[in-house]
């Protein structure tokens, strides 16, 4: 698969086709059949391995897609990716251009000397007409909370299996405009991305944009899909700007969708299909659930799917044909066991016919030698009706060795109640639902919760 094809299907047809908007910008791809944002001949970049590490999004989305083909690999660097860690991801990745617009003095320290600028106010006409020379590798970053990212390899054909085989239309849908709170050079955000290819495009998340006026730019765009994670979301209804917008499709991915905050944007857009969906940059995208209803059927594990699912140990395992090559680097570990599952880390508990995601493998709370997972903590918080989000952390204890803090913050309505009430709530709903060592033995009202870069909330001991 080439994505240039894939956007041109029909040079001769009329429409602009698919179309990117970011801020004031806006890039038919179609036009790329005469001309370049890139400020050098694609020539100069065939078969080499890009670095590729733009300010803003659009000019890394409207590069990455003029790279296909051409770069015989290519590594995504989202703009949060820490300096110190460059060095080594070049050298893994064997990089030897760039393209973006990283500091001279850094190019130089990397041993890079083809750099290249992405400008889309300022097209370059073509020196020779668009042709496939490689089958470029897709290196995408993992989020490296827990020390460098690792380097995951894609194919294109493993990037687009997730809607490969979907009834989308030959020609780009007017009809569909979508958006995300993600970075296109993360794995969820390029999803997103290429899906938007077969619409009529995508709006793209400008990090110098306020949120308002993304949102009153998506408004009067009539975005009909939106992509986010469940934390973007309850930030959106808490800003109290839901009315802006009035999708047909709405997705959550990257962190638990619970109950609450699914019921939260059911009330908000009634009329729209919420979805919440797993995906990792590993493993790909495993399932997406459409009932409304958080975490997923039981009948889905050990069933013949397209995606195999099973629980070992707990924890979730999937096997598709959407999986990651192989992790980049001489040392590095297999990224799927002898029967072609990788093994996501994500750990799972069964309630009646549905299983339910409880928390990352790595991010458990122990309190005097048992567990707690900071989610399902959450979860039941969450489902207060006054509480608009929460996050839940280990807090130092010289007898335990850890407690259970937790910090919430107020839907607008409740901030006049006493906040001794609102916890003395909080801890009862804790204690009916959960064992002992489970409920927060702190609790804290604050006002927001800081996000990663990719919309995920940010954790660590308190």
């Amino acid at each position: 698969m080439w994505l240039w094809e894939w956007i041109c299907a029909d040079t001769a047809a009329p429409a602009l086709g698919p179309q990117l908007f970011s801020g004031e910008h806006c890039v038919s791809l179609r036009s790329l059949a005469r001309q370049s944002l890139l400020q050098t001949p694609l020539a100069r970049l065939r078969g080499r391995s890009v670095l590729l590490s733009t300010a803003d999004a659009l000019s890394g989305a409207l590069a990455l897609l003029e790279l296909d083909g051409v770069a015989r690999r290519v590594l995504l660097c989202p703009p949060d990716v820490r300096q110190e860690h460059l060095p080594a991801l070049a050298a893994t990745a064997q990089i030897d251009a760039a393209v973006g617009n990283l500091a001279p003095e850094l190019l130089q320290g990397l041993g890079i000397v083809l750099s290249v600028a992405v400008d889309p106010a300022a097209p370059q006409p073509l020196a020779e007409a668009r042709a496939p020379w490689h089958q470029t590798e897709w290196i995408l970053l993992t989020s490296g909370t827990s020390g460098p990212p690792k380097l995951v390899e894609h194919s294109m054909e493993t990037l687009t299996q997730a809607f490969a085989d979907d009834a989308l239309p030959a020609m780009p849908d007017p009809e569909r405009l979508w958006s995300s709170f993600y970075d296109p050079r993360r794995y969820g955000g390029l999803q997103i991305l290429l899906r938007s290819l077969r619409s009529r495009g995508m709006l793209l998340l400008n990090p110098a944009q306020p949120l308002p006026a993304f949102l009153a730019q998506a408004a009067a765009l009539g975005v009909t899909h939106i992509s986010g994670t469940a934390s973007h979301w309850r930030a959106l209804l808490m800003s109290g700007a839901a009315a802006t917008l009035q999708p047909r499709y709405v997705r959550l991915s990257g962190e638990i969708a619970d109950q609450a905050v699914l019921d939260a944007l059911h009330a908000a857009w009634p009329d729209a299909q919420i979805a919440h969906a797993f995906a990792s940059t590993e493993a790909g995208v495993a399932f997406e659930v459409q009932d409304g209803l958080a975490g997923f059927p039981a009948a889905w594990i050990d069933a013949p799917r397209a995606v195999a699912l099973r629980i070992r140990d707990g924890r979730l395992q999937v096997r598709s044909s959407g999986t990651g090559v192989r992790y980049l680097g001489a040392d590095s570990p297999a990224l799927r066991d002898a029967e072609g599952y990788v093994d996501t880390g994500d750990r799972v508990q069964l309630h009646g016919d549905r299983y339910a995601f409880l928390g990352r493998s790595g991010g458990i709370i122990n309190v005097g030698g048992m567990k707690v997972h900071p989610e399902e903590v959450e979860a039941v918080i969450n489902s207060q009706p006054f509480v608009q989000m929460s996050r839940v952390r280990a807090r130092r204890s010289p007898i335990t060795g850890a407690l259970v803090a937790a910090e919430v913050v107020l839907h607008p309505a409740a901030a006049a109640e006493a906040a001794t009430q609102i916890t003395a709530q909080i801890r009862e709903a804790c204690r009916r639902a959960l064992a002992p060592h489970k409920v927060p033995a702190v609790i804290q009202i604050v006002y927001a919760l800081p996000l990663s870069a990719n919309g995920k909330l940010l954790r660590g001991d308190a």
